[in-house]
């Protein structure tokens, strides 16, 4: 059993809140560290693009070439749902 005191519980939290907080890469696009962790990983430069759509087909097209990259799919689920519910004239 892991014992945990409050101030780290505090450092789990605020981590956590560091790797979701969204940071402008410019003026349509916009990425949490977690999300940019990921897409290093892949070679995906994150700042060639100028809005979500391209970057989303872009994590689209690595997708149709592999297997096995649930980490990257769940960040095209993000950005995807991020895009709509921010994007869409509803």
């Amino acid at each position: 059993m892991i014992v945990l005191n409050n101030k780290n519980i505090d450092n789990l939290i605020m981590q956590v809140i560091d790797e979701n907080k969204l940071k402008k890469i410019n003026n349509n696009l916009y990425l949490s560290n977690k999300q940019i962790e990921v897409l290093n990983r892949y070679n995906i430069n994150y700042n060639n693009y100028t809005n979500i759509n391209d970057l989303i087909f872009e994590i689209e097209s690595i997708l149709n070439e592999g297997l096995g990259l649930d980490d990257l799919e769940s960040i095209s689920i993000e950005l995807s749902e991020f895009n709509y519910y921010h994007n869409t004239n509803k």
